[in-house]
């Protein structure tokens, strides 16, 4: 896959996108056969136990898109640009989403808003820097909207979201996320659009699907949300994995001859 043959998949085939945040996590998307990997910053909320996205760092999205990009092989890596690293200045976003390609290995930036974001979008796309669009619900502005709720429930919303979604197309992304809004809601843009439009939460007619690696294996405790689906319950597997070492070392079993040298 490229950004071309992502651009060029809409209608041919649902694409598969996952979020990886190191080596490891990387490996496994690309094993599975992931489509897109991206570096997500809900790595700030599931990897470093953070109450939301805002607390994620530009050095550390960077940090952590070069780890994905190694283990990534052929499959496409696309960085998600934190909280105040775009949006503030024209001369720092575009710095900013330079350090992603450039410095980190990044194909492709993936940045939250809606129509106001066009004209860097067009700047981006014009010196080279693929942009993945993001509307809908918008986890960097859980502060304005006092939690995270589905998006695009009203009338009123959810025609400011097909807007944004239009706006964003003619500036230049080469597909848009959409997420947790109401599954017509998600069928009417992905209608629209002549761009791949990848849900979460958006309902089973978009053109593909991302969701978050942590959700997919189990590997936290507890309930995922209500639009992921633990595929696998790596929570318990690894607790008992580590159950079973604690045994051992405390009764004297492990390591044993196979073990030493």
């Amino acid at each position: 896959m490229t950004i071309r043959t992502i651009r060029e998949s809409k209608g041919s085939k649902k694409l598969v996108m996952l979020t990886a945040y190191d080596a490891i996590t990387a490996a496994f998307a690309a094993a599975g056969g992931a489509d897109i990997i991206l570096v997500g910053d809900s790595l700030a909320n599931t990897a470093l136990g953070l109450p939301d996205t805002l607390g994620i760092g530009l050095a550390s999205m960077l940090e952590k898109t070069a780890a994905v990009k190694r283990a990534a092989g052929t499959v496409p890596v696309v960085c998600d640009m934190p909280f105040l690293s775009y949006g503030t200045s024209r001369a720092a976003s575009l710095r900013n989403c330079g350090l992603a390609i450039k410095q980190a290995g990044a194909c492709a930036v993936k940045l939250e808003g809606g129509a106001w974001l066009a004209p860097l979008v067009r700047r981006l796309v014009r010196i080279g820097i693929p942009v993945m669009g993001h509307v809908g619900l918008q986890p960097q502005h859980v502060h304005e909207y006092g939690g995270m709720f589905v998006r695009g429930r009203e009338t009123a919303e959810a025609e400011s979201i097909v807007r944004d979604a239009h706006v964003l197309q003619e500036a230049g992304v080469f597909s848009l996320v959409v997420e947790c809004v109401p599954a017509a809601l998600g069928k009417r843009l992905t209608d629209e659009l002549s761009i791949p439009v990848i849900g979460i939460g958006a309902g089973p007619a978009t053109d593909g699907q991302v969701q978050v690696i942590s959700d997919l294996l189990g590997l936290k405790e507890g309930k995922v949300p209500k639009h992921a689906t633990a595929f696998a319950d790596l929570f318990t597997i690894a607790r008992d994995a580590v159950g079973e070492y604690a045994r051992r070392v405390r009764e004297g079993s492990f390591p044993g001859p196979d073990n030493s040298f």
